[in-house]
């Protein structure tokens, strides 16, 4: 069971870590404030570090991981163009910023709870990648 519930664990967070870097990639272009800009690329960077952890362990369980859902992934991309289709300002990409990081906070704490008997290492990324995604939110709210 533990080792069940870490590998399906480890691939949300694969799927979360990739979610994120993605939708930080579409709206980078739009941003004007430069420190705006790197309070995102700073974060993204901070997702392919643990992206890379998670990557080492799924190789030990010899899982290839997740793609984010592919429908969820479409709206995120649509809602994002359209948004900044109409207003392409730092507030409509800290608007969209927040909702994703929201998002994501609440599926993977789900996940946590989900697959409790995951192992600590795998946990511990959890929190840790929820972490990053609440500190961006808290970030970006001064750019709302």
């Amino acid at each position: 069971m533990i080792e069940q519930d870490t590998i399906k664990l480890l691939r949300e967070c694969d799927a979360g870590v990739k979610m994120g870097v993605s939708s930080i990639d579409e709206v980078l272009e739009y941003v004007d404030s430069k420190e705006f800009k790197k309070e995102l690329i700073n974060c993204k960077n901070e997702h392919k570090k643990l992206d890379n952890e998670i990557q080492t362990l799924l190789d030990k369980y010899r899982d290839d991981g997740k793609e984010p859902n592919p429908m969820a992934k479409g709206m995120s991309r649509m809602k994002t163009g359209i948004k900044l289709a109409v207003n392409d300002s730092d507030k409509t990409v800290a608007d969209l910023i927040t909702d994703g990081c929201n998002m994501g906070v609440k599926s993977l704490s789900r996940y946590l709870n989900k697959y409790a008997a995951a192992d600590e290492v795998s946990k511990d990324i959890c929190k840790r990648l929820i972490s990053l995604e609440e500190k961006l939110a808290i970030q970006t709210r001064e750019y709302l």
